[in-house]
């Protein structure tokens, strides 16, 4: 993502900044995910996700699902920044209007690197859900020496809220997708104020219950975040 010296934290204010400027310059955005999630979604594109952006559709790439599709400048920064083709930085000065690839929710087909259309919440993870079981029958059907690539997913409080995910994390758990990993953005905020509003649910107690591998960590501290992929890389289970 980045040459060899540059910070984690370097890459986490790039982002950052990129996705403020394209919010401000549309006067309409969400902000706050992009924000929130930029340690974690640059230490995941920097060392974690198998990709590469001049190839966007090379089969055996990790897959990445940015659920909580309100806060799609996070994804159109990391297209930016990792050179994938047909993401300038035109595009992300024309956050949000008529006729751009950089809509307000990620639109499959607008860009490579864009793998599903998210936007209604915990539909993402139900997507994710289904590339992960893609995954395991392909390598069942060609081998893993073949098929063998991660699916992960960025979901945000109301993704979980959502009944969508909740029958998505239990097929996961009994299917056993092991290589599924969902970071959830806990940041406890929703578009009507605190989650406490809504929700009191204990969402680690629910997704062990589901068959999860569940842990919490500081989401701006990069060698939790790189050590929490790696725990996640090595579980017989899907991990949150």
């Amino acid at each position: 993502m980045a040459a060899s010296g540059v910070t984690d934290t370097t890459l986490a204010n790039a982002i950052r900044a990129l996705a403020m400027d394209g919010v401000q310059a549309a006067n309409s955005g969400h902000p706050g995910m992009p924000m929130g999630m930029a340690d974690v979604a640059s230490v995941l594109y920097r060392e974690f996700l198998k990709f590469d952006a001049s190839a966007p559709q090379w089969p055996d790439r990790d897959r990445f699902v940015l659920s909580a599709g309100h806060g799609s400048m996070l994804i159109y920064a990391l297209l930016y920044l990792t050179g994938y083709p047909g993401m300038e930085a035109s595009d992300l000065k024309n956050f949000r209007q008529l006729g751009s690839k950089t809509a307000g929710h990620p639109e499959f087909g607008h860009a490579p690197g864009i793998e599903t259309t998210t936007g209604p919440l915990g539909q993402g993870i139900a997507n994710a859900v289904g590339m992960a079981l893609a995954e395991r029958m392909q390598a069942a059907r060609h081998g893993s020496d073949i098929v063998d690539h991660f699916t992960y997913v960025i979901a945000g409080d109301g993704c979980l809220m959502e009944g969508i995910s909740h029958e998505a994390i239990s097929m996961a758990g009994h299917l056993g997708l092991n290589k599924l990993v969902v970071l959830w953005d806990d940041n406890s905020i929703s578009i009507d104020g605190a989650t406490s509003l809504a929700v009191s649910d204990d969402q680690l107690k629910r997704f062990e219950a589901s068959g999860w591998r569940a842990e919490r960590i500081n989401g701006h501290d990069a060698n939790e975040i790189r050590a929490a992929l790696k725990r996640a890389q090595k579980s017989d289970k899907p991990s949150l």
